[in-house]
Order: C-alpha cells, then structure tokens, then sequence
C-alpha cells in the first residue's frame, strides 16, 4: 500500500511536469512572470531576444516532458514490478531536476521584481521526498 501511495506521489509529479513541458514548448511569447521580471512586454523586446528566449522555454519545456516520460516510463514498468533500484531512481531524477528549478525561481524571485513560481517546484520537491519516505525501499518487508 505504501508503494501504491508512493507511486501516486510520482504519478501526479509526472503529469504536472508533462503539463509544464507543454505550457513551454507552445507558447509563443514570455511567461508573465518573465515580463514583471525583465518589465517589458513581449513586443518591446528585440526579435532575437524573442528567439532566444522561446528557445530557452522550449528546452525548459523538453526538460519537464523528458522528466515527465521517464517518471511514468519507471511507473509502468520497473517500479510496478517491485525493482528497488526504481524506487531510488523515481525521486532521485526529480529532485535532479526540481532542485536547481526551485533554486532558479528564487533567484529571479529575490533579483527581480517578478515573483517566480517557486512554490510549484517547491511541492514538487516535497512530494518526491515525501514519496521516498512513505515508500521507503531500504525498509525491509513482510
């Protein structure tokens, strides 16, 4: 039960970042976040600076869906069959990815004006190691 559980954890953690991945990879200009942080508009902005910046999201955004298809990838397969080294992996890879997110959105949150969305890393963060405790794969079972 406590896998299942932990599992769910992971599962949600998937779907938000494939939602991220694709919030990124199809907007056509800046977050708003981005804009209170720069205090520009996307139209003041010189057009390579826009495609620098889509291109930026865009590999943010391939990151999240990288992350997002690895973790359900893990779900499905390994972690279901009981793999240890799964119920390692799961959390491992999102906090590799969800921890320097987290450390990037409060860097623009304290330099900037903008307010960042740190707190959805931050949950992200949180649901991983609450996951892995919950799990907890080193524990043996009955």
């Amino acid at each position: 039960m406590r896998t299942r559980i932990a599992g769910a954890f992971y599962a949600v953690n998937s779907f938000v970042s494939l939602a991220l991945g694709a919030i990124y990879i199809f907007r056509e200009s800046f977050m708003p976040y981005h804009g209170e942080a720069l205090q520009l508009q996307w139209a003041e902005l010189d057009p390579s600076f826009q495609v620098l910046l889509l291109a930026l999201m865009d590999v943010a955004g391939a990151g999240w869906i990288t992350l997002g298809v690895v973790i359900l990838v893990l779900l499905i397969g390994p972690f279901r069959a009981g793999e240890r080294w799964a119920r390692y992996l799961i959390p491992a890879a999102i906090l590799l990815f969800y921890v320097p997110t987290f450390l990037a959105t409060l860097s623009v949150t304290q330099a900037t004006p903008a307010t960042a969305p740190w707190y959805g890393n931050a949950i992200a963060i949180a649901t991983a190691v609450i996951g892995f405790i919950i799990d907890a794969p080193w524990a043996k079972r009955r």
